[in-house]
């Protein structure tokens, strides 16, 4: 499998495998007063509407990619490990938009409020640029993401704040 297949194959599993149906969600701006975390996401949303931008953002249990995408991306496939991705694309008329760099960081906590290592890396395959990062889950652990992106070149930060719980059993 060649690296952009690879990445094809990754960005449709992650947000295939998002959840079910996603209903539509307002234009809203950045998130709430300064310091306030952005309210929760419906569950089965998988992309926040920015206005010029829409952050597209995921997490599943990396046991779902398949062996091929695993290895491209050094993940390992397991029940007990989630995957998060996410990805900022510009909108542009007539297309389903333009992927962009920025500077994103996520910070993931269980619901007791302990902190997982969740360091994204970058992923750039062709046109398509993301963000990525893979850490251990306990059976049954809800876990709460807080994301924060800034396209390059673009002063506004974008938050989203979403749940998810995995089961490894």
């Amino acid at each position: 499998m060649n690296h952009q297949t690879a990445c094809l194959a990754l960005v449709a599993s992650l947000f295939l495998a998002a959840c079910g149906p996603q209903p539509g969600t307002p234009a809203q701006g950045p998130a709430g007063r300064a310091g306030a975390p952005p309210a929760a996401e419906a569950a089965g949303v998988a992309s926040k509407d920015f206005g010029a931008y829409v952050v597209h953002f995921n997490a599943i249990s990396t046991d779902q990619l398949s062996p091929e995408v695993a290895k491209t991306y050094d993940i390992v496939r397991s029940r007990n490990r989630a995957l998060l991705n996410v990805s900022i694309v510009r909108k542009v008329e007539g297309t389903i938009g333009q992927p962009v760099p920025g500077a994103v960081t996520a910070v993931v906590a269980n619901d007791t409020g302990q902190l997982k290592d969740a360091n994204l890396r970058e992923i750039r395959e062709g046109e398509a640029v993301y963000y990525i990062a893979d850490f251990a889950v306990s059976d049954g652990e809800t876990l709460v993401f807080t994301i924060d992106a800034t396209p390059i070149n673009e002063t506004s930060r974008f938050s989203v704040r979403f749940t998810r719980t995995f089961y490894a059993e």
